[in-house]
């Protein structure tokens, strides 16, 4: 990270420019031949709106990402997703933490400001707590969809699926490898799937809490008096969106199994009235 050096770079322009760098790197990668499945050379631009989609995890894409993307373009996309989750300058000083060098004032200014931590003092600890809590989630969660994954599509499939799946899902990222069972289909295979979707909906929810979060349960555990007040915010409007929404959804938003009726369509009609053609 030699940018950091630079005095007149702010901890701002620092992550935007991380950012900024990744995403064109990714796109060049992804523009190469053998990043796609037929091994042609793909247009810039649709690299690029898919390398800025795996940076920023938003879940956009305009090819199918198992069709359309070879496994070296799935490992781009991969790596993408996890850096842009993690953050730019979290997985920059975890080079910097295993090859032994060491972490000025600047860096860690930086490093305060990108996980928007109270204070400098403590950082390199805790960047190295949420790095081993990351990387040991989503192996626990990557096990546990590889039980699924692998009788289905083999062991080695099987293994790469579940490790593709559990970064996506605890970056909150949006992507998946689904396609070769339809394309854009998504995990919509895995409907009443108790594993599935229990183990994605458990890595997106702790992934989106975010670092301080993490830091509180760890350091706190059930007393909860003693959390930031940020963290109470961030576990206490989590609760209200899964609670409500999960209301809202089991009451409105799928169809009854009485004369197939769509509760949908019925709340609706409280707005709006009977429909007429």
């Amino acid at each position: 990270m030699p940018f950091l050096k630079h005095d007149r770079i702010t901890p701002a322009q620092v992550v935007i420019l991380g950012f900024l760098f990744q995403i064109l790197i990714g796109a060049c990668l992804l523009s190469l031949p053998v990043a796609t499945q037929s091994g042609e050379r793909v247009p810039f631009l649709d690299a690029l709106f898919t390398a800025t989609s795996a940076t920023c995890v938003t879940g956009l894409v305009i090819h199918d990402t198992a069709l359309f993307w070879s496994p070296f373009g799935q490992g781009v996309i991969l790596l993408l997703i996890q850096v842009g989750g993690m953050g730019v300058v979290t997985m920059a000083v975890a080079i910097f933490m295993f090859s032994g060098r060491k972490i000025g004032l600047k860096q860690r200014w930086v490093m305060q400001e990108s996980i928007s931590a109270p204070q400098v003092g403590g950082i390199v600890r805790m960047t190295g707590f949420i790095l081993k809590t990351a990387f040991l989630i989503e192996a626990i969660g990557a096990l546990l969809l590889a039980l699924r994954f692998c009788p289905q599509f083999g062991l080695g499939k099987g293994i790469w699926y579940g490790i593709f799946h559990a970064v996506s899902a605890f970056c909150n990222a949006g992507f998946d490898l689904m396609g070769e069972t339809g394309a854009f289909s998504s995990l919509t295979g895995y409907v009443g799937d108790p594993l599935v979707n229990l183990v994605i909906c458990l890595l997106i929810v702790v992934g989106g809490l975010g670092f301080l979060t993490w830091h509180d349960v760890a350091a706190h555990g059930r007393h909860v008096s003693q959390y930031r007040l940020q963290s109470k915010l961030i576990l206490l409007t989590t609760l209200a969106l899964l609670v409500g929404g999960f209301l809202f959804f089991r009451f409105y938003g799928f169809p009854s199994a009485v004369g197939g009726t769509d509760r949908r369509e019925q709340g609706w009609r409280l707005f709006v009235g009977p429909r007429t053609l």
